[in-house]
């Protein structure tokens, strides 16, 4: 196994927040290549997350984000499975971090299965016409439609939008990185954003 600098191993940890530990076995096992390692440590906090996904999380933490202005405000609900990991520094700066990215880009809802079935119907329909408007025939239209929904999700739910302090990363991957350091269920339970002049 080829040896790894601690350099190495800390320029990861600075891009990835994983442990040492972690960092080290990822840049061991992709044979020191940076971008490889970043793939290698996101893969396993999606594995560790979807092990820990039916837990029940009857505890959490409530954070909120007030922007400078004083004109948009948000309030999240991020639940966990117990009361300890909603103390953590990690879970509350997890909060924060979504909340004030809330505020920046106003998703429409947490993720794809709460988008509520009448506004994708009404985007798919937009889709479709743009695409015979521009003189698409009925089954290409039809097929252009799929990439467009996609895309929409990306815009529109919370843990699919590129996360606002690195882009790099979307709040999914957050998310994953958080269960897979403190071994916890933890998820986003709700949101609400206020924005003055606007219902």
């Amino acid at each position: 196994m080829a040896e790894i600098s601690a350099s190495k191993v800390k320029e990861l940890r600075d891009r990835t927040n994983a442990g040492m530990m972690d960092c080290k076995k990822a840049l061991q096992e992709c044979g020191g290549d940076m971008e490889q390692a970043i793939a290698w440590l996101r893969q396993k906090g999606l594995a560790v997350a979807m092990k820990r996904a039916g837990r029940a999380t009857s505890e959490g933490v409530i954070q909120s984000y007030i922007h400078s202005n004083n004109k948009i405000g948000v309030i999240v609900e991020v639940s966990c499975e117990t009361d300890f990991v909603a103390k953590t520094d990690q879970a509350i700066k997890f909060a924060k971090d979504v909340a004030m990215h809330i505020a920046a880009v106003n998703p429409m809802c947490i993720g794809r299965e709460s988008v509520p079935a009448e506004v994708l119907e009404k985007e798919k329909q937009i889709y479709i016409n743009q695409a015979l408007d521009s003189g698409k025939p009925q089954n290409i239209a039809e097929k252009m439609v799929a990439g467009r929904v996609e895309k929409y999700y990306k815009e529109i739910c919370l843990l699919e939008q590129p996360f606002v302090k690195n882009p790099e990363v979307t709040i999914q991957d957050l998310l994953n990185e958080l269960i897979a350091k403190l071994g916890e269920s933890i998820s986003i339970k709700r949101f609400v954003r206020y924005q003055v002049g606007q219902d």
